[in-house]
């Protein structure tokens, strides 16, 4: 009987320790008081953490932006047409705001064929590839990948 009180007297005490611990760090701790989401204030033009490279931070002292090409791969599905219609929407919401990066938006269609949305989204029409062409592949530069 001994043993089991010196244990749960360490478990508790312990317990309280910890629980002390945590709510003195939380009372000290900054708290954010404005919303999540684009402030209004003035956005840090320098990254503390990650350095840019010289020759990208001389380009945009000229004013020119390098603007986001969007790509989107789509099937001719109901619940695909959809995802690509409110994606684009989003897209044309925020592509002309204030500090945006935005550049272009392209729907890549993989079934072969136009669909009716051709007109409201901009569009690509890749062909499908043949039968047994389709079998998993490793990626291993994606970013050499899509070059416009």
């Amino acid at each position: 009987m001994g043993c089991g009180n010196f244990f749960f007297t360490v478990l508790i005490t312990l317990s309280v320790a910890l629980i002390t611990y945590n709510i003195l760090i939380s009372a000290n701790a900054p708290l954010k008081q404005d919303l999540p989401g684009p402030s209004s204030r003035s956005t840090l033009l320098v990254d503390p953490v990650i350095k840019m490279p010289l020759e990208r931070s001389r380009r945009s002292s000229f004013g020119k932006k390098r603007l986001f090409h969007t790509a989107v791969t789509a099937s001719d599905s109901v619940y695909n047409t959809w995802q690509c219609r409110v994606m684009y929407y989003w897209y044309k919401k925020h592509k002309d705001g204030p500090n945006s990066e935005m550049g272009g938006f392209t729907r890549i269609l993989h079934s072969g064929k136009p669909d009716k949305f051709m007109e409201e989204i901009p569009t690509f029409i890749a062909q499908p590839l043949p039968a047994g062409m389709d079998q998993v592949c490793v990626l291993l530069k994606f970013g050499s990948v899509l070059v416009f």
